[in-house]
């Protein structure tokens, strides 16, 4: 069992930048691939991006591409989001969330998640 605790969301205009954070409690943080997602009203819950869980490769969805940085530190038992150049449409309520599989881009692929915060970007 692993706990999820997202932080870090907030309002920012167009073109600002946040950092999402989300700090992993209970098993062995370091034997789990980690991925953000994201909801916005009235829309599915997507994949943002994952990291592995060994040698750090990362993955990342066409829209985020450049702008967003997902990157993970197991002394910390945390992962993280950064996201930069933020669009209205990045709009959405962010998960975390923690996989017993080597890869995972897709939502049933995932064991544990977090409550989720929300990031609005204003135009």
């Amino acid at each position: 069992q692993v706990q999820l605790v997202e932080s870090g969301g907030g309002l920012v205009q167009a073109g600002g930048s946040l950092r999402l954070s989300c700090a992993a409690s209970g098993r062995t943080f370091s034997s789990y691939y980690m991925a953000w997602f994201r909801q916005a009203p009235g829309e599915e819950r997507d994949f943002v991006a994952g990291i592995s869980r060994d040698d750090g490769s990362t993955y990342y969805t066409d829209s985020v591409k450049g702008r967003f940085t997902i990157s993970r530190d197991n002394a910390k038992n945390t992962t993280y989001l950064q996201m930069s150049s933020l669009k209205p449409e990045d709009t959405a309520v962010y998960y975390c969330a923690a996989s017993n599989r080597l890869r995972a881009s897709i939502r049933r692929e995932y064991d544990y998640w977090g409550q989720g915060t929300q990031v609005t970007v204003s135009s």
